[in-house]
This record gives structure tokens, sequence and C-alpha cells, in this order.
């Protein structure tokens, strides 16, 4: 085995239809259907209310959003546990998390 790295300069970024304003960076799938991956939000992005069906880690890399009635800025990092409703998450400026799931992405509310 060997390890692999990812240059900054080498991730490439997919726009994401379904939210626009916003695009990824998948890095790893690290179980079936899971990933770890960068996001990017433009300022006034939304995405809606949801739920995953497995376990989810969050860590806002920079800018400041909004996520239910907390305001996250750069270095704050969160959980949430399958199944938990979370959002809507509203970029208040531009946003790059990264966040790990550990399995499905699961449905969002009113997409």
């Amino acid at each position: 085995m060997t390890q692999i790295f990812q240059d900054r300069s080498t991730q490439e970024f997919t726009d994401l239809p379904i939210f626009p304003g916003t695009s990824w960076s998948v890095l790893a799938e690290p179980v079936p259907q899971g990933s770890i991956h960068r996001l990017k939000m433009k300022q006034g992005t939304i995405i809606p209310v949801h739920t995953h069906p497995a376990d989810e880690y969050v860590f806002v890399v920079s800018g400041s959003l909004k996520t239910g009635d907390r305001v996250c800025e750069a270095g704050c990092f969160w959980t949430i546990p399958k199944d938990t409703k979370q959002g809507a998450h509203q970029a208040l400026t531009d946003v790059e998390l990264i966040t790990i799931r550990l399995g499905a992405m699961g449905k969002f509310e009113g997409v």
C-alpha cells in the first residue's frame, strides 16, 4: 500500500445543479455511497432542510454560514448523527466546508 496525495491544485470542483451556487470536489469515498469532500457555497446560497441516513461531520474552512439557528464561522466543527434533521444551510459569505459523510446522501425537503 502507498499513501495517495491530492494537492489543492489538482482538486477539481464540479457544480451541483440541484443547489445553484454550490460546487464540490470529492476527495475520497470512505464507505460505499459516502464521501469526504470540499464544498463551496457562494454567498446567498441555501441548501434546504434535509437528513442523511448516515453520520456526517462538517468543518468550516472559510466564510460564515447559518445552519438552522446557529451561525458558524471558519474553524467551527459539528457532527450530525444519522437521520437527524439539519439545515437549512445559508451561506452568509462565500463559504468552504469539508464534509465527511459515512453513507448515502439522503433526501432534501422541497427539492
